[in-house]
Formats: C-alpha cells, sequence, structure tokens
C-alpha cells in the first residue's frame, strides 16, 4: 500500500532567487493579513510589566494556561516591587501550574527587582535594557516592546514560527536569532510584530506540527512544503 504524502523539505525545493523570496514572501503576508485581521497576543494583559511577567511564564506553556494563572497573580503583584519582595513560596504557589515555577519564580523576582531599583519601577522601552533583565531574553524582549510599547525591535521566532518559516523556506535555520535575521529582511518594519501573530495563528489554526491542513490552507499555492 503507497503511503501518503509527506510535506516537502524545503530542502527539495530549487533555489529561487532573493527577489522572487522577497516577491513569494509579500504575498504570503498579504494572505495571512487578510485571512486573520484580528491576529493579536493572546496573552491578557494591560500594563507592560504584566505582559512581561505573562511572557516569562509562558515559556514551555499554553497562553490558556497562563491566562487562567495571571488575574489572581496581577491582583497580588500590581508593582515591580510587589514581586520582588513576594515570598518565594508564594509566588511558587501563584504560578505552580505554569511549569518549571521555581525558575520562574527567581526570574521574575529578580527581573522585578532590576525594574524596581533601576528603572523607576517602569519596565525599560529598550531591548539592550530589556534582555539585560535577569531571565529575559531576545524573544521576551520583541513581545513585549512589539505589544506593550508600540516599538518593532525585532520578530518574535517561537516554534510556530520558525516551523512555518522553514515550512515556507524562508529560513534552513533552527536558531531562533537566525530565523529572525532570515525574516527580518522579508518583511517590512512595520510589520515586525503583526507578522509573528500571524504565523502564530496560521500555526495554530491551520499549520500544527503533525497534521497540517495543506488542502485548505490559504498559503499552499506559495508553500514549498505543501502536499499535493
Amino acid at each position: 500500500m503507497s503511503m501518503p504524502p509527506r510535506p516537502a523539505s524545503p530542502r527539495s525545493v530549487p533555489t529561487e532567487s532573493k527577489r522572487k523570496i522577497r516577491e513569494r514572501a509579500g504575498k504570503v503576508w498579504d494572505l495571512l493579513a487578510a485571512a486573520y485581521p484580528d491576529a493579536h497576543c493572546e496573552l491578557d494583559y494591560k500594563r507592560p510589566l504584566e505582559l512581561l511577567v505573562a511572557t516569562i511564564l509562558s515559556a514551555q506553556c499554553t497562553d490558556r494556561r497562563v491566562n487562567l494563572v495571571t488575574p489572581a497573580l496581577f491582583a497580588r503583584c500590581p508593582t515591580a516591587a510587589d514581586y520582588a519582595s513576594a515570598p518565594p513560596d508564594e509566588l511558587e504557589r501563584l504560578i505552580h501550574s505554569t511549569g518549571f515555577f521555581r525558575n520562574k519564580a527567581k526570574n521574575i523576582r529578580a527581573a522585578c527587582a532590576v525594574i524596581a531599583t533601576d528603572h523607576g519601577g517602569k519596565v525599560p522601552a529598550d531591548l539592550d535594557a530589556l534582555t539585560a533583565l535577569p531571565g529575559v531574553g531576545r524573544k521576551t524582549a520583541n513581545v513585549v516592546l512589539g505589544n506593550a510599547f508600540g516599538i518593532h525591535a525585532g520578530i518574535v521566532v517561537d516554534t510556530h514560527v520558525g516551523r512555518l518559516a522553514r515550512r515556507l523556506a524562508f529560513t534552513r535555520h533552527t536558531d531562533p536569532v537566525k530565523i529572525e535575521t532570515d525574516l527580518t529582511v522579508l518583511v517590512p518594519v512595520e510589520c515586525w510584530t503583526l507578522v509573528s501573530h500571524w504565523l502564530i495563528w496560521h500555526g495554530r489554526r491551520r499549520c500544527p506540527a503533525r497534521k497540517p491542513d495543506c488542502p485548505a490552507c490559504e498559503l499552499r499555492a506559495l508553500c514549498p512544503s505543501a502536499t499535493p
């Protein structure tokens, strides 16, 4: 019995010129914008501090789970100083269900201590200052800058963005920083924040890791990995 076709590997796709890749990418972004006009960060927050904490909690955890945890957490700790002074065991109890709760609690307390002492209690709107905070990497910083401040400092690369970027043959890399570098030359700066939301929403709704819905995919005609 013949096996069903598998999504093609980008490695099998004939080499495209940089101009052709940019043209195809532009069409992809247009289609994603049309498919997901309401795409947005799915973490619940009202202030930059809340988004920073929620993003730290989202590591190895679903946004839905984080959103179940944060109402009580935000009520208990409305300021950076509140997080910094919260007893570790209390903070760990509040975030326990997000996983890796001890390390997350440690990073949140340490980051908020720096925010309280060095930044007047306000989350800095600067990439270098954010990534200098304990437990805050480039991905988290990009989430906060793009969504809380409207600053397009980079492109958030999570598992969905990385997977789709490879399937679309916009990158061959697995390292998030290298994927981000490849994407930034294909996306207008003003869309750097939105393109992450488009790809994440598409990855969750149409192109999951195991069973991508290629027959119904809006990008099928432009995707080198689409099945027949």
